[in-house]
């Protein structure tokens, strides 16, 4: 989720246009316990942007070299980093990422965060989304990041319609702070909630995302903003077109992100994606496919 207030979302679906005419037009829906992989982001400087993700965000490093870090919690990888020197900076036109969204397991854990975003970072915002309370932080190379942690699904507002209902409220931090129980690190259980995306064209995003891929629309913010998710989730991809983004992405920032689906969800999206997109299988047996706005989506097994 994000500040959508603050950047102009609604969530009245009255001028939904396009948008609102085929969220839910696939029969097929990726199943309910997929969820959100890896995130993996060029960097200009390595070591200062590993440095953040450890100390900051509280993710353990896993592995690295001179030109790559992989980083995550339970031995369990969550960002990858790839260094390239000569990347250019993300241009204000450029879609692609809008924040990585770190989910915690308790809210002290999420108290925890913050008090190492006031020691060691800078706090952009904070959220309280019904379905969940959240901080919001930017990278050195100015990718965003949320903090995130769950409410209790039961506590979630459904609308008529089986929606999610979230909303962008004032964060009691003080109250949050009062939780902490002063781990410095991530805790075990932490993962990756969501991702959110800058679109250059929301109705092409979600042909890809709801029709070909089979996400579920959890929730609409006008012509503006979806919010998609495998199951009954409240979103586990984000999509938006508040900035006015027009190309795609190059350069720094989001090289691709993953999806993990049961194994055998695996032939069945394939032959979906490659009827829209280019489609490879790696050699780790993940697929690759080409998504709009210059990304890459890759499909893995759960583990």
């Amino acid at each position: 989720m994000t500040n959508a207030r603050d950047a102009g979302g609604t969530t009245d679906d009255s001028d939904a246009g396009d948008v609102a005419g085929a969220d839910d037009a696939s029969p097929w829906r990726l199943p309910a316990s997929s969820g959100a992989g890896r995130v993996c982001l060029i960097v200009t400087e390595l070591d200062r942007v590993t440095a953040f993700y450890r100390d900051v965000v509280g993710l353990s490093v896993l592995s690295g070299t001179n030109d790559r870090t992989s980083l995550g919690v339970d031995g369990e990888p969550l960002i990858e980093l790839r260094a390239d020197p000569d990347a250019p900076e993300r241009g204000r036109t450029e879609a692609g990422l809008f924040h990585t969204a770190i989910r915690v397991p308790s809210r002290a854990a999420l108290a925890d965060a913050l008090a190492r975003i006031r020691e060691e970072w800078r706090l952009d915002g904070a959220s309280d989304h019904h379905v969940s309370e959240a901080l919001y932080l930017t990278d050195p190379e100015g990718n965003g990041v949320e903090i995130y942690c769950d409410r209790p699904r039961e506590a979630w507002p459904i609308d008529d319609q089986g929606r999610v209902e979230m909303d962008t409220l004032p964060l009691d931090l003080g109250d949050l702070a009062a939780t902490a129980t002063g781990t410095d690190a991530a805790p075990s259980g932490t993962d990756l909630g969501h991702v959110h995306l800058e679109a250059t064209d929301l109705g092409a995003a979600r042909e890809f995302y709801a029709d070909a891929l089979g996400l579920n629309c959890r929730q609409r913010m006008g012509a503006s903003a979806l919010f998609l998710a495998a199951g009954d989730y409240h979103h586990h991809v984000g999509l938006n077109t508040w900035n006015g983004r027009s190309a795609p992405r190059s350069g720094r920032g989001l090289a691709w992100f993953e999806l993990r689906v049961p194994a055998p969800a695996l032939a069945t999206l394939r032959s979906r994606l490659e009827a829209v997109t280019d489609v490879e299988k790696r050699s780790d047996g993940t697929l690759s496919a080409a998504a709009p706005d210059g990304l890459e989506l890759r499909l893995a097994a759960e583990r």
